[in-house]
């Protein structure tokens, strides 16, 4: 059975940095892609970014390109997102996910419970 559990989620002031992380259990953390998705309230889910399978490509939402940064450590079955130079826009509760690469939800198959990003001005 296969699991993701985020971590790192909290609160922090306009301009600051968080680092969230992605555990997973089970093989398909290995074969697939895995991205992070957020999720404000009245919001639908939104892509924020992707890294393939291997590590060496990534992809990332326009307004997050530049200051979020996603990698993936594969002998920790890790996913992490820094992010930093944090706005109030990027408050929101994050999601990984494992997958097929891509930016639209439906990609994806395992889903994290999501962790909460406040970011205070």
């Amino acid at each position: 059975q296969v699991q993701l559990v985020e971590s790192g989620g909290g609160l922090v002031q306009a301009g600051g940095s968080l680092r969230l992380s992605c555990t997973a259990s089970g093989l398909t953390f290995i074969w697939s892609a895995m991205a992070w998705f957020r999720q404000a309230p009245g919001k639908e889910r939104e892509f924020v970014a992707s890294i393939s399978r291997s590590g060496s490509s990534t992809s990332y939402a326009d307004s997050v390109k530049g200051r979020f940064t996603i990698s993936r450590d594969n002998a920790k079955n890790t996913v992490y997102l820094q992010m930093n130079s944090l706005k109030s826009e990027d408050t929101a509760v994050y999601y990984c996910a494992s997958g097929l690469s891509g930016r639209t939800p439906g990609q994806y198959a395992y889903w994290g419970q999501g962790t909460q990003v406040t970011v205070s001005s």
